[in-house]
């Protein structure tokens, strides 16, 4: 039993060689595959669609992909029905799933950590106002509306080069976008408050990335604050996986060790091939 992670654009990478030749060498390896997209959205306030490929050699006759295909948009995007629609002769089995966890709509505020105005993390005025300038018109807008209102808003952002020029483009939502280690200017993502006429910002804590990974708070941190940011936002959402621990992997492998004997002959099986 195997399971690979990755980014969505794995799919199409290489003109969609990248994902066919994984599936070749895990069908050449004896193991039937299953494919699904997950995205940690649907456990924590963080957008972070991953495509989780699963491979079995309990399986002793491929399927057609057409149960697969008709899986709910939750675990289907199109760019997979497109990719897995292209590769039919594969070695395909179906796993039942069952509907994950709604979307949420907002959660980004339940996990700022609280911070003092005198904390060092909060940017000098001169840096806030710098990136106020980085933002085309609508984001600028976006962020003077939150400031305008009584109650305490949060936003993330991250740093882009568009068209030569870097911008600073903020969500307009309380969601965090998909975090990425923290190499480079675009790497961060950096967090606002602002309301009641005042506006903050800052880059995010390792805490926070940990919290929108589903890390919980007792979990010790105790690298360097880039080091941590790079770890987290490098890692798989917890409750993502502990979903598809319940629901794929040991349901899976109970099998395996129900049967293993008919696992090990199916092994043997595939190393004659």
């Amino acid at each position: 039993l195997v399971m690979v992670e990755n980014v969505p654009g794995w799919l199409h990478s290489n003109n969609g060689k990248d994902f066919r030749v994984t599936v070749q060498a895990l069908n050449e390896l004896g193991y039937f595959c299953d494919v699904f997209v997950l995205d940690a959205l649907r456990f924590t306030p963080q957008s972070r669609l991953r495509v989780f490929l699963i491979g079995s050699k309990l399986v002793t006759t491929p399927t057609l992909p057409d149960l697969i295909l008709k899986r709910s948009k939750s675990l289907l995007s199109e760019q997979l029905k497109k990719s897995i629609d292209a590769n039919r002769d594969l070695h395909w089995f179906y796993n039942e799933l069952p509907e994950p966890p709604p979307v949420n709509k907002s959660g980004l505020s339940n996990i700022v950590e609280s911070l003092d105005d005198s904390n060092k993390l909060w940017w000098s005025q001169d840096e806030v106002n710098r990136h106020l300038e980085m933002m085309v018109d609508v984001h600028r807008e976006r962020v003077e509306k939150l400031k305008s209102k009584d109650e305490i808003s949060f936003r993330t952002f991250y740093r882009r080069i568009r068209e030569g020029t870097q911008r600073a483009e903020v969500r307009d939502d309380d969601l965090s976008g998909c975090l990425r280690t923290a190499i480079g200017g675009s790497g961060k993502q950096f967090l606002i408050e602002m309301g009641a006429g005042h506006l903050k910002m800052r880059a995010m804590t390792p805490r926070e990335y940990a919290r929108l990974q589903g890390v919980p708070d007792s979990y010790n941190i105790s690298i360097n604050g880039v080091q941590a940011l790079t770890g987290f936002g490098d890692a798989v959402c917890v409750p993502a996986i502990s979903w598809i621990a319940e629901n794929v992997l040991n349901p899976l492998a109970e099998k395996v060790l129900l049967h293993p004997v008919g696992f090990l002959l199916h092994e043997r099986q595939s190393q004659t091939r």
